[in-house]
């Protein structure tokens, strides 16, 4: 088996910005590849690098990372027994990188059984379905469409643009700036769209527990499915308060850590609902036990990710798929102008790829930035 790492920078067209309460302004997605030749197939895995803003990790100190753990890992492994029984020098590493081989491994053991990754996983679940997922010509689930902050035009534009669309499941990222402005922007989509849309909102953490229950109670008459993070993370007992006293569901996401924090919300009783991320868990093997873990307690969970390429998306696509969510955040590819694993289709509120073995993307490593080699 060969290995290589490759890199490029990402952009979305249309003018897109990307901006949040927790992010600030981005520019563009730093992605890092990891691909294996195995002679018989080519399988990649994909990691976005600029996220320190969720996990506090400098987009280079990943890199380093990954160079040191790929140059490390004996590539002539099984690829399923690396991804049973991962070695210390994987186990060990942080969860981007775990991520990044977690993914590439799936999308290899898969193409060599002939299966899409979502049936590899649909396998693995006691109630999963992997004959009903390998069988059409795409794999696709609903999806969410989130609005950034911008100015009420710009919003209202994309918003209009989403439901054309099809997507009637809308986000909106609040907590930057003033309720005020946030409280607008929600009114403004339920004076156009009334009931026919399905509304979310998410702070980012940006709220002490003060604000947030107050908040909370102003955006109540809108009629939200969950405000995601209202407040950040750390404070489990004030989680608890204000999940139990919310008139809004509460969605946790950056409180969301690890497998540590996912028993913890299914041990909670109700009241708090959980948003999975691979880049936080560290791979589909892991984000499997969380959905486990919430499925045995009834804890509503959401399958989800950064704003983030084609093969990472597809990869959430594929346990989304697998899982069956209560909900589903996967627009993070939609609007690339340069991705070098293009193909998923997003449309009818939808976001397919092909069933194809594997995660069904191609990868054009011509359009990246080769950083190292392995054997």
């Amino acid at each position: 088996m060969r290995a290589s790492l490759h890199r490029a920078m990402l952009a979305y067209g249309g003018g897109l910005v990307l901006h949040t309460a927790s992010s600030g302004r981005i520019d563009g997605l730093d992605t890092l590849y990891l691909r294996l030749d195995g002679g018989d197939v080519v399988a990649t895995g994909e990691v976005r690098l600029n996220i320190a803003y969720l996990n506090g990790l400098a987009a280079e100190a990943v890199l380093a990372e990954a160079v040191e753990v790929a140059g490390r890992l004996d590539w002539s492994a099984d690829p399923a027994g690396l991804l049973a029984e991962p070695p210390t020098v994987l186990s060990g590493a942080s969860a981007p990188v775990r991520t990044l081989v977690d993914c590439a491994l799936h999308d290899l053991v898969a193409k060599r059984a002939g299966l899409p990754v979502a049936a590899l996983l649909a396998g693995a679940m006691p109630d999963g379905d992997a004959g009903g997922l390998s069988g059409g010509a795409t794999i696709s689930w609903p999806s969410n469409q989130t609005l950034f902050v911008s100015s009420d035009s710009v919003f209202m534009a994309r918003a209009e643009a989403y439901v054309a669309r099809g997507f009637r499941d809308l986000k909106v990222r609040i907590g930057a700036g003033d309720i005020g402005d946030d409280i607008r922007r929600v009114a403004l989509l339920r004076e156009r769209f009334g009931d026919g849309i399905k509304l979310a909102a998410d702070a980012n953490g940006a709220w002490d527990l003060a604000a947030a229950f107050a908040h909370l109670d102003a955006l109540a008459p809108f009629g939200l499915a969950y405000v995601e993070q209202p407040v950040a993370p750390g404070d489990w007992q004030g989680l608890a308060l204000l999940a139990a006293e919310s008139p809004v569901p509460v969605m946790l996401d950056e409180s969301v850590k690890g497998l540590d924090d996912v028993a913890r919300i299914a041990d909670a009783g109700g009241g708090l609902m959980a948003h999975l991320k691979l880049v936080k868990l560290g791979g589909l093997n892991p984000a499997l036990q969380a959905v486990r873990l919430l499925k045995a307690a009834g804890v509503p969970f959401m399958i989800g990710q950064m704003n983030e390429g084609g093969l990472a998306t597809a990869a959430a696509l594929h346990l989304a798929a697998a899982s069956r969510p209560d909900f589903a955040e996967l627009y993070g590819a939609d609007g690339l102008a340069d991705d070098p694993a293009a193909g998923l289709a997003y449309a009818d509120g939808r976001v397919a790829v092909p069933s194809r073995p594997g995660l069904g993307l191609s990868f054009d490593a011509s359009r990246t930035h080769l950083i190292r080699e392995f054997s």
